[in-house]
């Protein structure tokens, strides 16, 4: 309860074009993808293979483990699926966001990583 006796509330507005994150460790990281036109542009292959290396950049700075170098040959394998191609092949954004999911304690606190699950958003994977 609040100090002035009311239930602490949350309200979100519209969100568009942006990615965020509330909780976990008591973290919360907001990322903002997109220009400042009313359009959303589809997501493509190039810009999920730039939030696949981004994330990928800052797990460097994790401590090394069984469970990083797992997520480290997934993203390996996306970036790979990724590189010069044209178009998303479908369920690579479903794989994707369950790898995120799985070693979601892993990447909780990692920005690249609210960027990255922002834009499978958009690509409803």
């Amino acid at each position: 309860m609040a100090a002035n006796g009311e239930e602490p509330r949350v309200r979100v507005g519209r969100v568009s074009g942006s990615a965020f994150s509330i909780g976990g460790s008591g973290h919360t990281n907001t990322v903002h993808h997109g220009g400042t036109g009313t359009g959303t542009p589809a997501t493509g292959a190039a810009e999920l293979l730039e939030a696949v290396l981004d994330l990928r950049a800052a797990l460097v700075r994790l401590p090394r483990g069984e469970d990083r170098s797992a997520l480290d040959a997934e993203l390996d394998g996306v970036a790979g699926e990724l590189e010069g191609a044209e178009a998303i092949r479908p369920g690579l954004a479903v794989r994707l966001r369950g790898a995120l999911e799985r070693w979601a304690p892993l990447v909780e606190t990692v920005s690249a990583a609210t960027a990255l699950g922002g834009l499978l958003a958009s690509l409803g994977g």
